[in-house]
């Protein structure tokens, strides 16, 4: 927090005599495009708001705004202020969030924040063994994608999140809970029940044609860069953002998708899996901050999430010894 002051103030040094209020101005104006408009944003009157923009400019010594056919616009001396300006209003309400999701955090024994797609594959079951451990407690849950997972963490408005992939900050600790397999999914009846029961290649897919996670998420950066050594390299029809939006498309017939273990056992009847050789690893982490211990309820739920998720990664390894008994 010290760090992020300092930073802020050094912003500040090169803009002289501009005040806080006035940057809160800056942006409200370039947000509404009016002053009336502005004004509302701020709860201020009009008038209030005139004056506020007129002591900005004279303490600057130039305009930052013009008027044009009742719109304000920036002057070319207010466009060389725009990205310092926004960066440092966007760390002041980073800083108004924090003050305040530390002020109520007593007040949540848990807010936990999953990946999509672990929002549905893990963290309903978790929640359920929570519940049967520590009965009732207040459970705020929210999905959110691994890099805006890691911001709301650091500003607490998240206790605990939990996520494929490894993040990295000197203010989180990031607990590996366990790995499993790399698993390509298809429609039903893609294979015959025999070749169903075993392993696949990963090299058997050279020029197959899948569903791609988009490159944004480390995992699916990891193997499309293992699908491109390939020969030939597999083709990719369609790229999407979660393994649960992949795993909905081959369920409605389209194509092959290599997804997470947890998304794979969700799958149900309407898919055909098959773990892929060799295996590469899958991880399940717990990410919270690294400044004090999480507290009963949060160290209840995350090994609720570790002994679900071992339980559906060990239910899929042992797939194909079930499916031989039952022959």
């Amino acid at each position: 927090m010290q760090s992020t002051l300092r930073d802020t103030n050094a912003d500040l040094a090169p803009l002289g005599v501009m005040h806080l209020r006035y940057i809160e101005m800056f942006q409200a104006i370039l947000q509404a495009g009016t002053l009336t408009d502005a004004a509302s944003l701020l709860n201020i009157s009009q008038p209030a708001a005139t004056k506020l923009l007129k002591q900005a400019e004279r303490r600057l010594g130039f305009p930052l705004f013009v008027r044009l056919k009742g719109q304000w616009h920036l002057t070319p001396e207010g466009r060389l202020l725009q990205g310092q300006m926004e960066r440092i209003f966007e760390e002041l309400r980073d800083l108004q969030r924090l003050v305040s999701n530390i002020a109520r955090a007593d007040k949540y024994p848990l807010r936990a924040i999953s990946t999509p797609t672990l929002a549905n594959a893990i963290i309903p079951k978790s929640l359920t063994r929570l519940r049967q451990t520590l009965g009732q407690s207040s459970v705020e849950l929210s999905t959110q994608h691994s890099p805006e997972m890691l911001k709301s963490i650091i500003l607490r408005e998240a206790d605990v999140g939990i996520t494929l992939q490894e993040l990295s900050h000197p203010d989180i600790r990031c607990e590996h809970l366990c790995e499993g397999p790399l698993v390509l999914i298809a429609p039903k009846d893609t294979w015959s029940r025999t070749a169903a029961l075993q392993p696949i290649s990963i090299d058997s897919l050279a020029n197959s044609t899948l569903l791609g996670i988009t490159r944004a998420d480390q995992l699916g950066r990891q193997l499309q860069a293992y699908l491109e050594q390939l020969d030939p390299p597999a083709r990719i029809s369609t790229w999407v953002q979660t393994y649960q939006i992949a795993k909905d498309i081959v369920c409605s017939g389209e194509g092959l998708a290599l997804v997470d273990p947890f998304t794979a056992v969700s799958a149900g009847a309407e898919l055909q899996t098959r773990v892929v050789e060799p295996i590469m690893k899958i991880n399940l982490y717990a990410v919270y901050r690294a400044d004090g211990p999480l507290n009963s309820v949060q160290k209840a739920f995350v090994q609720s999430v570790k002994t679900i998720a071992t339980e559906l990664i060990s239910f899929l390894r042992n797939r194909e010894r079930r499916l031989h008994s039952v022959q």
